[in-house]
């Protein structure tokens, strides 16, 4: 009833904002809904730090977990399959490219097969999936220095 009282020529000094907040919280939710689908098909890796480390298009993602198995698009699939489908890929583009994303736990044996298979299905440009580590800060785990940790206990 309040304003119903109120003439046309005063201004209004309240703002009702319970619409803001709704639209908000619907926001929200989609947001929150759409993140979990975008996290379920991403599969977790312990990714090694590289300095030097940058984006590049991916076309097939090829990813190794830590107990040696091969994924490809976050799919699971063995070495014939992975074959045929880089085939495919490679025969619907000649330029076809790959990023090998490895568990940082994850034998080197492992890397390097996937690797030869890429080369063997002519794919010659990949990469190597790391998270880029910040280069000012001190590396968590440095590499000895010479002379350090050799064990000669001087």
């Amino acid at each position: 009833m309040a304003a119903a009282t109120q003439n046309d020529d005063e201004m209004i000094t309240s703002i009702n904002v319970t619409p803001l907040v709704d639209i908000t919280l619907v926001l929200l939710i989609i947001l929150m809904i759409t993140a979990s689908y975008v996290a379920a098909k991403a599969i977790p890796l312990d990714l090694p730090k590289g300095a030097t480390a940058e984006t590049t298009p991916v076309t097939l993602s090829v990813s190794i977990d830590k107990d040696g198995k091969t994924y490809l698009e976050a799919a699971p699939i063995d070495d014939a399959g992975l074959r045929a489908k880089v085939r495919a890929a490679r025969a619907a583009d000649p330029e076809t490219r790959a990023v090998i994303a490895a568990d940082g736990r994850a034998a080197h044996s492992h890397v390097v097969h996937v690797m030869d298979l890429l080369r063997r299905e002519e794919v010659t440009k990949f990469a190597i999936n790391v998270d880029p580590e910040d280069v000012a800060g001190p590396h968590p785990n440095p590499l000895p220095q010479a002379g350090e940790g050799t064990g000669t206990g001087r």
